[in-house]
């Protein structure tokens, strides 16, 4: 595995240690479908969080938490900066549901991953321990070596989520690896342009029940490759690439 402070090892993770093709794979609308039914979970409570947390009404909070998540890509940053809200502790409130309950299966997820070369790591917005509760669910643990959550996403005693570009530069920084060898994988087409920026390549899963996300279903030119679901992604000529 290739070490990085950004990213914490999972206790069983994939054995494709030294193959030179590294995937950095979005979770929320990427390997699962979210929008199925998680999204509005995680909305009530991040609501909620944002309410106890301020002591606001509902309409508020609503205006607020969906304000932060635009402009910063996490409802936490927000409140963190403007607030003095506890990161931590806001983020195991917003996420305070079964969220096993509410993951969607995706068919032959496993297979698939197993079959693509590469070292696989997930890069997500979300909070350590529900990324790892998503991939449990899914039986998807097994083929990433590690998770940068939000929780990690931290540089000089700061929050730098996607789409920060000092965040993926040091993501390559850490993992010794030239950016061409890096696919970041995800719905939101704005961390994938700034992926772009520094040379990684860019694989877009679009799903238009993504927050914010442009309803333009054609391909921009900072990106790759683009389809549909992450099944046809890693059926795709593009995954068996050496990179």
């Amino acid at each position: 595995m290739r070490h990085s402070k950004l990213i914490k090892p999972l206790p069983q993770h994939a054995t494709l240690r030294d193959h030179p093709r590294v995937w950095l794979f979005d979770l929320d609308n990427t390997l699962h479908d979210a929008s199925h039914a998680i999204f509005q979970q995680i909305d009530q409570s991040m609501t909620r969080a944002v309410m106890r947390a301020l002591s606001i009404d509902f309409d508020a909070a609503t205006k607020l938490r969906q304000k932060y998540w635009e402009r910063y890509g996490a409802t936490m940053i927000g409140m963190q900066r403007h607030h003095g809200v506890d990161a931590t502790e806001f983020l195991h409130m917003s996420h305070d549901f079964d969220v096993a309950s509410y993951v969607k299966p995706e068919p032959h997820l496993a297979a698939l991953l197993t079959a693509t070369p590469g070292i696989k790591y997930v890069f997500t917005n979300a909070p350590y321990s529900y990324a790892r509760t998503v991939l449990q669910t899914l039986n998807i643990e097994h083929c990433f070596a590690g998770i940068c959550a939000i929780d990690q996403m931290m540089l000089q005693g700061n929050y730098y989520p996607k789409p920060s570009l000092k965040l993926m530069q040091q993501m390559i920084h850490q993992l010794q690896c030239k950016p061409e060898q890096v696919t970041l994988v995800e719905d939101t087409l704005k961390n994938l342009k700034s992926a772009k920026q520094i040379g990684m390549r860019c694989a877009h899963i679009f799903h238009r029940g993504t927050p914010f996300s442009a309803k333009y279903d054609g391909r921009p030119s900072y990106v790759d490759v683009k389809v549909h679901s992450i099944q046809a992604l890693l059926r795709h000529p593009f995954s068996r690439q050496p990179y």
